[in-house]
């Protein structure tokens, strides 16, 4: 029996809880703290429905019964902002996870593949947003997620907004989106393999224990902890990680277009970028903060703004020499060969928001200044809900974006919502003045009495 606490309050105990909270509760942690499957009985379960009731339902690779049974029970598998879906990919990355969503410090590529699948065939659905913070997980089953999310994004918008951080396996998978967005201190990158090899000999012969291993195949030990590692086999490991770091160079250029090749992205030689490095070097599209970047992504999805894509307003990586990959500086220009389209010409990488190119339309410079509004907009209406959060004011920016609330009238809001708690502070703290109630009887019978004793 595992988790034996947990389990010593949930079974053989008297509960106060309704029946489907029972059920959602050992659908989802019974096996984990039991070890094994578990049976309701007891329970009456509908013909139709006995095949969502079965313990427990799984994300995997060949059947997704985990997202069919919240689509069954009218719910969807990720969180839902006005029309875009939110799937969060965080803590280390893990294959063969089986849940959905964050779970101890760990995602499963199961559960995101089943998200993102959910997601690409809901009609309500207009957008994906990858909310990313991770350093990283397993090579087994990474790429053929960042293949479904490249693919994802050919029906529906796909943005990756970087929380901090999104290296090794978390940046080959915000790679694939068409738009990359991190925060001034976000960071990202570190494309590499990395094999850890624990020789444990020493500390065995110390000990006086003596491992011995007994095998068929000249292979089959290869890379075991008990004995230093032969250079033969330090040789073929070197080689197989290499392989897959090309892979990991040829998955990034496939999702980065042109911002990034392949042949780029293995001279980063797995360095991490921080802010406009990130941007200088092609790893990343846009510096902003995540609430207003994604307010104004919320706004376009829904024919408020404009959608970049790949390859848009990005720099073009190939006049990018590789010591400005390597040591990128905040204020660098990209200058585009002549027969490239004027807007492609010069892109400043700083850490306001990325030109948006504007489309091939009969007024393009109105359509860009509208955007321009839109996005300006958005940033100062984060900025006040941020400003107004440091009072104790709760706005929600995604909110006011969508009913198109001024930043005037969210900050007249904010100020009169101080002053009537201004105002109702006041009125709790001032006491009535003493002559507003009169004296109490018995106090002034009380006191006659004392009077009438001192006088005698």
């Amino acid at each position: 029996m595992f988790h034996a606490q947990i389990a010593q309050r949930a079974f053989n105990t008297p509960l106060l809880v309704e029946p489907s909270k029972a059920m959602a509760f050992l659908s989802g942690l019974g096996p984990r703290i039991t070890g094994r499957q578990l049976r309701l009985a007891g329970i009456e379960v509908a013909p139709e429905d006995m095949a969502y009731a079965a313990l427990p339902a799984r994300a995997g690779i060949l059947t997704n019964g985990l997202a069919e049974r919240y689509q069954h029970d009218g719910h969807r598998p990720f969180a839902m902002v006005d029309g875009v879906a939110v799937i969060e990919v965080s803590g280390v990355l893990v294959h063969r996870g089986a849940w959905i969503g964050q779970s101890s410090g760990q995602t499963s590529y199961e559960g995101i593949a089943a998200q993102l699948g959910a997601a690409a065939s809901d009609p309500a659905v207009r957008g994906v947003a990858l909310e990313i913070d991770s350093f990283g997980g397993e090579v087994a089953g990474v790429f053929d997620l960042a293949d479904a999310i490249r693919t994802a994004r050919t029906a529906k918008p796909v943005w990756a907004f970087v929380a901090e951080h999104a290296f090794s396996a978390g940046y080959a998978l915000a790679s694939q989106a068409d738009w990359i967005i991190l925060p001034r201190t976000g960071a990202v990158g570190s494309i590499g393999v990395v094999v850890m090899h624990a020789d444990l000999s020493g500390q065995l012969s110390d000990a006086g224990v003596t491992v011995t291993l007994i095998h068929s195949g000249v292979h089959k030990i290869d890379g075991n902890p008990y004995a230093p590692l032969p250079d033969p086999v330090r040789v073929r490991i070197q080689a197989e990680i290499d392989s897959i770091r090309s892979l990991f160079a040829q998955t990034v250029a496939a999702g980065r277009g042109r911002s990034l090749t392949a042949e780029a992205a293995l001279a980063t030689e797995a360095e991490c970028y921080r802010g406009t490095e990130a941007v200088a070097a092609g790893l990343a599209d846009e510096v902003s903060d995540p609430a207003s970047a994604f307010a104004a992504f919320v706004a376009a999805v829904n024919g408020r703004g404009a959608i970049r894509s790949a390859g848009s307003a990005r720099p073009a990586k190939s006049h990018l020499s590789k010591e400005s990959i390597m040591k990128p500086n905040a204020t660098t220009t990209t200058e585009a060969p002549a027969n490239d389209k004027t807007e492609d010409q010069a892109v400043p990488i700083t850490v306001v928001p990325s030109p948006v190119p504007a489309p091939p339309a009969a007024a393009p410079t109105e359509a860009a200044t509208a955007v321009a509004l839109v996005r300006a907009e958005a940033a100062e209406l984060a900025t006040v809900g941020a400003q107004a959060a440091r009072v104790g004011v709760s706005i929600d920016v995604a909110e006011a974006v969508q009913n198109g609330i001024r930043p005037d009238a969210l900050r007249a809001s904010v100020l009169n919502q101080l002053a009537a708690r201004s105002d109702a502070a006041a009125i709790a703290v001032v006491p009535p003045p003493k002559s507003a109630a009169p004296e109490s009887p018995l106090l002034a019978a009380a006191k006659r009495v004392a009077s009438a004793g001192k006088s005698t």
